[in-house]
């Protein structure tokens, strides 16, 4: 893969292929460099995991041990039940994580959308402090980006950016689009390795303007990213990286 330097962190361009190797790649190190007993994993939403975890099994990269040294959340979530075919926990657990031999209850970590937003939140941080502390967050976060730029549930606009907020994880509602789950920038600075996969040409201008743009956060989600840049790898296909 192609390697580029940006004040955003490492950008990786790649083929599909290389692309969900480097993802698998991100997993195995993130068991191997853990400090508990599990590998905290935040997966994320989008066309490009769900491509991932069809790779995964068709081509049964991922053991079963390797699984069950992680316990995997996503990194944002749409308030919606995990039967839905929005939730992203819902589309990881059916497409990838019920074909691994792992016990549930212990290795999985779904937000609580059973409770009203802000409920669900503070449940999830409540539930994250309790087992892991504080002041770190997840080993590995996927993350996403949207040709508006936005990354996780940080939308354009989203009054979480630049808040202040130091809680890893917060409610926020999208205008017209309901309420999500999110990981914060606070989240997202604790967070050891974050790999944020961009693929599709219809992301290659945003990708380009997020990378060397101006720097408005509120108006360009995707950087937030940049306090924490050395410890960011852009995971970039060939259409999406077009303008680079």
């Amino acid at each position: 893969m192609k390697h580029i330097d940006t004040h955003y962190g490492q950008v990786r361009l790649g083929t599909d292929e290389e692309i969900y190797a480097s993802m698998l790649g991100f997993i195995e190190d993130a068991v191997l460099s853990r400090s508990r007993d599990l590998a905290t994993i935040g997966l994320s939403g989008g066309s490009t995991p769900k491509a991932f975890y069809r790779w995964c099994i068709e081509e049964d990269t991922v053991s079963s041990l390797l699984a069950a040294q992680c316990l995997w959340a996503t990194s944002d979530e749409r308030d919606v039940p995990i039967g839905s075919e929005e939730s992203n926990f819902g589309s990881a657990k059916r497409m990838f994580l019920d074909y691994l031999n792992i016990p549930k209850k212990t290795h999985y970590w779904p937000w609580p959308t059973i409770l009203e937003p802000q409920e669900a939140a503070k449940n999830f941080n409540h539930q994250w402090e309790e087992h892991c502390g504080r002041d770190v967050c997840f080993d590995l976060c996927f993350l996403g980006m949207g040709p508006d730029c936005h990354t996780a549930s940080l939308f354009p606009g989203c009054p979480l950016i630049g808040s202040g907020l130091e809680d890893n994880f917060a409610a926020t509602e999208w205008p017209g689009r309901g309420w999500r789950l999110t990981i914060t920038e606070a989240g997202l600075m604790r967070s050891k390795r974050i790999v944020i996969a961009v693929t599709g040409a219809s992301k290659a201008e945003a990708l380009h303007a997020v990378l060397h743009g101006d720097f408005n956060p509120k108006e360009k989600p995707a950087q937030v990213l940049k306090p924490m840049a050395e410890h960011v790898v852009w995971l970039v296909d060939e259409t999406a990286g077009s303008q680079l």
